[in-house]
């Protein structure tokens, strides 16, 4: 889908609450009460809310298993909004430098990592509820240590609940990590993600890039890591 468009710039926009249709390219499971799109007030702007049970409701991209995106940009970003005491996860399906396919599982529902040849599932890590936050997952990373490196982004799943205002790939890392190496200061992003893709001034929200490093850093914190996947 992407694979024969321009992926040399700061950044590529996968989805956008904004549009007529914003998802006419996307399969979505659960009905519109599940999902449906809402102006918020917050973000002063349309987004896509996801209700209901992780198991049934979620929206996938491209609609085709047939179909690949194609992506080539090193991190995933989605700004999402998480409700307190909710699930979220995110599958992505990845062909690493071998050519073939593997899924990355990301959730709230695991405490530790575990990884086969084809599949991970990875927690996340620290992540913040009841908040704008702009997750940014770094495929490199992730892939080179449970896989055979990245190649492509060929698949996006989001499942329920959570909101979401914009899905993208960056080239490179935003710049201001703090102190903790996982969270980033406001202040860092304005010269990495383009205005276009941020958040409003006045939007209270966090950004947090997910890394095997970070992934490590919690191991030791939390022992979230399994002792055979936890280090190198």
């Amino acid at each position: 889908m992407f694979r024969n468009n321009y992926q040399g710039g700061a950044v590529v926009e996968v989805f956008s609450g904004q549009g007529k249709d914003p998802v006419a390219k996307w399969k979505l499971c659960g009905g519109p009460s599940a999902i449906h799109k809402e102006f918020n007030k917050e973000v002063k702007g349309f987004v896509y809310c996801l209700e209901g049970s992780s198991q049934t409701v979620k929206m996938q991209m491209p609609e085709s298993g047939k179909t690949s995106l194609g992506l080539l940009q090193r991190f995933l970003v989605l700004q999402v909004n998480i409700p307190q005491s909710k699930d979220f996860s995110v599958e992505l399906v990845i062909t690493d430098s071998e050519r073939l396919k593997r899924r990355l599982h990301l959730s709230t529902v695991y405490k530790e990592l575990s990884a086969t040849p084809l599949h991970a599932k990875i927690p996340f890590v620290g992540l913040k509820r009841g908040i704008w936050s702009t997750l940014c997952i770094d495929l490199v990373s992730i892939t080179d240590e449970l896989f055979k490196g990245f190649l492509t982004l060929d698949g996006i799943t989001l499942f329920a609940t959570c909101k979401v205002r914009r899905i993208f790939t960056m080239k490179t890392e935003p710049a201001g990590m703090s102190d903790d190496d996982m969270f980033l200061s406001g202040a860092g992003l304005m010269d990495s993600i383009p205005r276009s893709c941020q958040f409003p001034p006045d939007v209270n929200y966090v950004t947090q890039v997910l890394k095997m490093e970070n992934l490590r850093k919690a191991d030791v914190r939390a022992g979230l890591l399994s002792s055979d996947c936890g280090s190198s």
